[in-house]
């Protein structure tokens, strides 16, 4: 008789799980940890997303220059890590659900990676991952100027469904403090994940003239 023929029992979600969101937050070598690691905090304090994060060697080093912090320091930030080499962890498949992947910052070699589908360590394997079955992928690529590799890259992502989001800080809010600016960002990102933030005000229109 066929296994199927009888009721099969289906696994019961722990409620502590059930209503929490799955975000992959990678951290690749271009300058900007700060959006990786604010992103981090941000989503912790959220209170109902299950953060899962990969480091690669260069993001490490940016994150001990720019901001004077370790790999443990980082890691404690998310709930699950991963190794960068560990082409085999869990969000390397499709069969790992999750709501979205942010790469902040994105360098220009995961974007080429990414671009082309070399599959070559975890952020690229989990972004192609993130194209293939359709969910959000969001780039926050940083260079400046561009070349046309560049922009090349950033094209076939987005025809591939992917996001781009260069971290181009705002100005009609009026930021005093460089955190202002990175937060207003990641609320961006915030809202293209469908999560809600409370780090910037939203635009109400053009004040009227006194």
């Amino acid at each position: 008789m066929s296994p199927y023929a009888a009721p099969i029992p289906l696994p019961v979600v722990p409620a502590q799980l059930a209503h929490q969101s799955r975000i992959i937050v990678a951290i690749s070598g271009a300058s900007g940890a700060v959006y990786g690691v604010r992103l981090l905090q941000i989503l912790r304090a959220l209170g109902t997303v299950q953060t899962h994060l990969t480091v690669s060697d260069a993001g490490l080093l940016n994150l001990q220059q720019e901001l004077g912090m370790d790999r443990d320091q980082v890691e404690a930030l998310a709930d699950v890590v991963y190794p960068a080499r560990d082409v085999g962890a869990a969000i390397a498949s499709g069969s790992f659900q999750c709501d979205g992947m942010v790469v902040a910052p994105c360098s220009m070699r995961t974007l080429a990676a990414v671009a082309h589908g070399m599959s070559d360590n975890l952020i690229t394997r989990a972004a192609d991952v993130m194209l293939k079955e359709r969910r959000r992928l969001i780039l926050m690529v940083r260079e400046t100027p561009l070349n046309l590799a560049h922009l090349r890259n950033m094209t076939s992502v987005t025809e591939m469904g992917g996001i781009i989001f260069p971290p181009v800080p705002s100005f009609y809010h009026r930021p005093q403090t460089l955190s202002d600016m990175v937060d207003h960002t990641l609320s961006r990102v915030a809202d293209l994940l469908g999560l809600p933030q409370a780090q910037a005000p939203r635009w109400q229109g053009l004040q009227p003239r006194t």
